[in-house]
C-alpha cells in the first residue's frame, strides 16, 4: 500500500465516521499502526488526539496477551471517544483497549474504527472499510517486512 492509497482509505473511513452522527471529542490511536490513522481522523474531525501503546505481538505473526506500554494523557472523562487502529486481526487488542479506556478514564461513549478487519476476527469495529484475508503491508512498515527495494536504516530522498 502506498501513502496515497492510505490517504484515500483514511478519508473514506473518516467519511463513514462522520455519517455515523456522533461528534467525537477525542481520537485514540493504538500504536503503532493506529498512529497515522488517528492523526488523519482527528484532523478531519477537529478532535483532540492521543495514543495508547499496546503490545500484542512478540514477533511477526506471534501473538501475546495485550499489555499496555504507555497510556493516554488527554482527559477522556465524560467525552465521546473513538479508538482507531489500522487493522483488526483477531480483535483482542481492540477489545482490550475498549475495556482499558472505559475502566480507567470513564468516557461518555467509546466507538471503534479500523481500515480493515480479518474474516476470523472476534471483534468488529463500529466503522471499517472492508474485510481482508491477505497480509496488508502499510507504508510505515515497508522495511519491517523486507519489501523489495527497501534497505533497513537507509534513508532515500527522492529527486525532484
Amino acid at each position: 500500500m502506498t501513502w496515497e492509497e492510505f490517504g484515500r482509505l483514511a478519508e473514506s473511513l473518516t467519511d463513514a465516521i462522520v455519517r455515523g452522527g456522533r461528534r467525537h471529542e477525542l481520537v485514540i490511536g493504538i500504536l503503532r499502526g493506529g498512529c497515522p490513522l488517528a492523526l488523519m481522523v482527528a484532523d478531519r474531525l477537529g478532535a483532540r488526539v492521543d495514543f495508547l501503546n499496546i503490545k500484542s505481538y512478540s514477533g511477526i505473526g506471534e501473538r501475546s496477551s495485550p499489555t499496555v506500554l504507555s497510556t493516554i494523557t488527554e482527559d477522556a472523562a465524560g467525552k465521546d471517544v473513538i479508538i482507531v487502529d489500522d487493522l483488526v486481526d483477531e480483535g483482542a487488542t481492540m477489545s482490550f483497549a475498549i475495556d482499558f479506556i472505559g475502566d480507567r478514564y470513564s468516557p461518555k461513549s467509546v466507538e471503534t474504527a479500523a481500515l480493515f478487519v480479518k474474516p476470523w476476527s472476534k471483534f468488529i469495529p463500529n466503522y471499517h472499510l472492508g474485510v481482508v484475508r491477505e497480509w496488508v503491508i502499510f507504508p510505515w512498515e515497508l522495511c519491517e517486512f523486507g519489501t523489495e527495494g527497501c534497505k533497513s536504516g537507509v534513508v532515500r530522498a527522492r529527486s525532484t
